[in-house]
């Protein structure tokens, strides 16, 4: 694994890896929609690519470039203050917050009441959900080889929303993302995740039971059923059930982008969130010649489905820039 230092005198390859992991959790977000989708179980079963039609963009990219753009302009320095006049800048002044989480919509209902973050986060019913984890990809790419500083960012970030398992789960998450940045392996990655989870936490413990599946069964095929038996909850956004998913996933496929989009595209459940998370680490991991080049240019441009400012934005030009950052 690199040193952040070693990254810093290779700028190719920084760059390289920034954009691989944010256009990678663009697809899994974008391909999780699609697999997960009524239509696409009727006409394939298993979904295995796109689609000729343009690629549906959701929440967990439009809000990971809510992330970067307050990263950006505070220069990888943000502040819980800064997270809020985000929020207040482009997500209060929506009436209706359109295929957003749960999560995210209390936490803005909270702040229009004069609930300020932390206890936007806390007082929010879905303080548990996988909402922080799927938008803080931007902090794992600006923190590369620094997991301690991107698990104390995504917690300042995250606590606009959420908090406990929540919030643990965005900087489970950061942290992975960080060194995977900087070449780390898959069990250096999972390992990194589990880390910064408290011991006692929900989170911890189905990290640790995900893994223990993960290693027993080897293969992506016997692992399937139990992962599921054992990490299902009545609420499919849960953090301590969608997060072991992806990272169970990234593991019994050995970190390689393409299977990995497609297992954890088809896992049901959160798929959207799941794969987003696995094509975040899986291309910081890869770089971009482990992406199908049709897929990038299904992801590249985004729709402003959720986060109308986001409407048009480059994915490779907010990756360069957070690379800048690092």
């Amino acid at each position: 694994m690199l040193t952040k230092d070693e990254l810093l005198k290779n700028k190719e390859l920084l760059r390289d890896r920034a954009c691989a992991s944010l256009v990678g959790h663009a697809i899994g977000d974008s391909f999780g929609d699609i697999a997960r989708s009524p239509d696409f179980h009727l006409q394939y079963g298993i979904t295995m690519d796109f689609s000729e039609k343009p690629a549906p963009g959701t929440d967990d990219t439009e809000f990971a470039l809510l992330t970067a753009q307050t990263l950006i302009n505070t220069k990888g320095n943000l502040t819980q203050a800064d997270v809020l006049n985000s929020w207040k800048k482009h997500v209060l002044p929506l009436s209706e917050l359109r295929r957003g989480g749960a999560s995210e919509r209390e936490a803005a209902q909270n702040i229009r009441r004069g609930i300020l973050p932390p206890l936007s986060g806390i007082y929010n019913s879905h303080f548990l959900s996988d909402g922080a984890a799927m938008r803080v990809t931007p902090i794992g790419i600006v923190c590369a080889g620094n997991p301690e500083k991107a698990a104390h960012l995504a917690g300042i970030e995250a606590s606009i929303s959420h908090s406990q398992d929540g919030l643990w789960s965005a900087q489970a998450i950061a942290a992975a993302i960080s060194i995977a940045m900087a070449g780390a392996s898959v069990d250096e990655i999972y390992n990194t995740a589990i880390e910064f989870t408290p011991k006692d936490s929900w989170l911890r413990f189905t990290l640790t039971n995900a893994l223990k599946i993960s290693e027993e069964k080897k293969n992506l095929e016997d692992a399937w059923k139990p992962l599921h038996d054992v990490l299902w909850t009545e609420y499919k956004s849960v953090a301590a059930e969608a997060i072991p998913s992806a990272l169970a996933i990234l593991k019994l496929t050995n970190g390689d982008f393409k299977r990995g989009i497609i297992y954890s595209g088809n896992f049901g459940r959160d798929a959207d969130t799941i794969s987003a998370i696995v094509g975040a680490i899986s291309g910081a991991m890869n770089g971009m010649k482990s992406i199908p080049e049709k897929w990038i240019d299904k992801v590249r441009i985004t729709t402003g489905v959720c986060l109308p400012f986001t409407k048009g934005i480059d994915l490779f030009s907010v990756a360069l820039q957070l690379a800048e950052l690092v």
